[in-house]
């Protein structure tokens, strides 16, 4: 059985002052797809029970899937003891996945044992996965001739537009479409806003929003299998 690599943010602030974290759907859709089909562990740059973003909660109580996630007593156990990063070995999985939410643009960025997991995920072949504002944790990760994982790569991400609608431009570092086509990359985006996108290139899979979560733990599958 293939083995995955879920990783959540540990901020739960913006650079605003708002309560942020990962974002539930973002997590809960595709671990309902892969969880039959794989090992998966939690971790995080803190380790364990990183926060979740209030708001995701919310906004998705009525979501089925989202609901089960949290109540769910294999779910709690992986929080509960989900490892650092710093504890984490590549050897052990088959591919990474980041959750998204804005607080991954926060704390995944800049933390070097994120960048070092990241880009040897990705330079060992294995699958190097994000969806929505998840690729933030990738914009400093390097191939193995230390160039952008992203140059001439088509991906996907939370769009300007998207970010601008829900009103946290001011809340994160950078808007996710500017930098990491800033680094090489090709972007890709749904026909409307909101709705779901997957870009497969190599390796790498990316998720637009939201609503690509499912569909992106579905890509993770095809690649795996």
């Amino acid at each position: 059985m293939p083995s995955i690599l879920f990783v959540f943010t540990s901020a739960s602030k913006t650079l605003t002052g708002g309560q942020t974290g990962w974002y539930l759907p973002e997590a809960a859709h595709p671990y309902f797809i892969l969880a039959p089909h794989a090992t998966i562990d939690f971790a995080s740059p803190a380790g364990p029970n990183p926060p979740v973003d209030e708001g995701s909660v919310a906004a998705f109580k009525a979501d089925e899937e989202c609901t089960k996630f949290l109540a769910d007593e294999t779910v709690k156990s992986k929080f509960a003891s989900a490892n650092k990063l710093s504890e984490v070995s590549v050897k052990d999985y088959d591919a990474i996945f980041y959750v998204g939410g804005h607080g991954p643009v926060i704390d995944l960025p800049v933390d070097p044992v994120n960048i070092k997991l990241a880009s040897e995920f990705y330079q060992a072949g294995k699958i190097t996965s994000a969806v929505c504002h998840g690729p933030a944790a990738l914009v400093n990760a390097t191939d193995a001739k230390g160039n952008s994982i992203f140059a001439n790569k088509s991906f996907t991400g939370f769009s300007n537009a998207e970010e601008i609608q829900v009103d946290k431009v001011k809340a994160i570092p950078f808007l996710l479409e500017d930098r990491i086509t800033s680094l090489g990359g090709k972007y890709e985006k749904a026909d409307e806003l909101w709705g779901a996108k997957v870009v497969v290139d190599g390796n790498l899979i990316t998720g637009q929003n939201p609503a690509s979560a499912g569909p992106i733990g579905h890509a993770i599958l095809k690649a795996l299998t």
